[in-house]
C-alpha cells in the first residue's frame, strides 16, 4: 500500500494507516456531504476510509473509490476501507448478507477491515435501531463468540483481509480471546477516544494483547442532535488544548489528534470542510514533547459524547464496566 502516512502492523500481518477519514453522517448534514467530503480527502491524500452500514454513507465510499481508479489516481490495494456488522446483524446466520450487502454498497469484492461495531445485540429485520410501541430498543441475545466464529469464515473466505471489534470494553475482547477454537484475534478495538476520555487503561490492555486501538470522536464528535448532550463541553475550546495549540502554531485539531497518534493509537479524523481535511492530514509534520503530552493527559474526565443509549439495559452494554 503505497502512501506517505504512516502504516500499523496489525496482528495478522497487514498493515494500517494511523490517520484515517471518518464517513459518519448525522441526520443534520445534507445528502450530498459525505461523497464531497470523500473525494476531497482521497485527493488531499488520506488512504484509510472508515465508514459502517449503519451510517448509510457506504454508497459515497465505493463511488469515490471507483472514481478515483477510473482516474488513474490510486490503485484498490492502495487505499484501505473499513466497514462494520451492524447490531441486527449479530446471529451467525445473518453475519455474511450483512458483509455481502456493505460489498455491493461499496462495490469492492474485498474489505480491509471488518469490525463488530457494538457488543450489544438487537432485533433482526430492516430497521435498524428496532423499537417497541414504547419506543424501548428491541434487544436480542446472541452469543459474540457465535458471531466471532462467522467473521473468521468471512477472513477465510477471502471477503475481508482483517477482522476486529468496536466498543467492547476489556470483559468483552478476553469473552473472544479465550474462546476454545479461537483462530483470529481481533486485530483492533475501535472506541471512543479523546483528550476528555482518553482511555488509557483500555489502550494498556489492548497492547498488551497486541491489539490496536482505534480512536474515534478524537475531535471530540460532531455533536448530533440524535446522539450528543447539546450541553457537553465542545473539546476543540478547550483553554488548556488551544494553548498548547498556540504554542506549537498548530491548530486545536491538529494537536488533539498528534497526541492520539504519539500514544500508539490509530486515529479517525473527520470534517466537512476542505481546509479542515487538509490540516488534519498535517499532523506528522510536527511533535509534542513530553511535558505537553503530560499536561493533555491531565485533560482526562471520563466524559463519553457517545454513550450509545439504545443498549443500555442488556447484559453486554459495554460502557457499564471500568475499562
Amino acid at each position: 500500500m503505497s502512501s506517505k502516512q504512516q502504516l500499523v502492523k496489525l496482528n495478522d500481518g497487514h498493515f494500517i494507516p494511523r490517520l484515517g477519514f471518518g464517513t459518519y453522517k448525522p441526520e443534520e448534514v445534507p445528502e450530498n456531504k459525505p461523497l464531497e467530503a470523500i473525494n476531497l480527502a482521497i485527493e488531499a491524500g488520506y488512504r484509510h476510509i472508515d465508514t459502517a452500514y449503519v451510517y448509510q454513507t457506504e454508497k459515497d465510499v465505493g463511488q469515490a473509490i471507483r472514481s478515483k481508479i477510473a482516474a488513474g489516481l490510486l490503485k484498490r490495494e492502495d487505499i484501505f476501507v473499513t466497514t462494520k456488522l451492524w447490531c441486527t446483524f449479530h446471529r451467525p446466520e445473518l453475519v455474511q448478507s450483512n458483509l455481502e450487502k456493505s460489498l455491493k454498497n461499496l462495490q469492492l469484492d474485498y474489505i480491509d477491515l471488518y469490525i463488530i461495531h457494538y457488543p450489544v445485540p438487537m432485533k433482526p429485520g430492516e430497521d435498524l435501531f428496532p423499537v417497541d410501541e414504547h419506543g424501548k430498543a428491541l434487544l436480542d441475545t446472541v452469543d459474540i463468540c457465535a458471531t466471532w466464529e462467522v467473521m473468521e469464515k468471512c477472513k477465510d473466505a477471502g471477503l475481508v483481509k482483517s477482522i476486529g471489534v468496536s466498543n467492547f470494553n476489556s470483559r468483552q475482547l478476553e469473552k473472544i480471546l479465550n474462546k476454545p477454537g479461537l483462530k483470529y484475534k481481533p486485530v483492533c478495538n475501535q472506541v471512543e477516544c479523546h483528550l476528555y476520555l482518553n482511555q488509557s487503561k483500555l489502550l494498556n490492555y489492548c497492547m498488551s494483547k497486541d491489539i490496536v486501538l482505534v480512536a474515534y470522536c478524537a475531535l471530540g464528535s460532531q455533536r448530533p442532535k440524535r446522539w450528543v448532550d447539546p450541553s457537553s463541553p465542545v473539546l476543540l475550546n478547550d483553554p488548556v488544548l488551544c494553548e498548547v495549540a498556540k504554542k506549537h502554531k498548530q491548530s486545536p485539531a491538529q494537536v488533539a489528534l498528534r497526541y492520539h497518534l504519539q500514544r500508539g493509537i490509530v486515529v479517525l479524523a473527520q470534517s466537512y470542510k476542505e481546509n479542515e481535511i487538509k490540516e488534519n492530514l498535517q499532523v506528522f509534520e510536527f511533535e509534542l514533547p513530553s511535558e505537553d503530552m503530560k499536561i493533555l493527559d491531565g485533560l482526562n474526565r471520563n466524559l463519553r459524547y457517545a454513550p450509545a443509549p439504545f443498549g443500555e439495559g442488556h447484559q453486554e452494554y459495554p460502557f457499564s464496566d471500568e475499562f
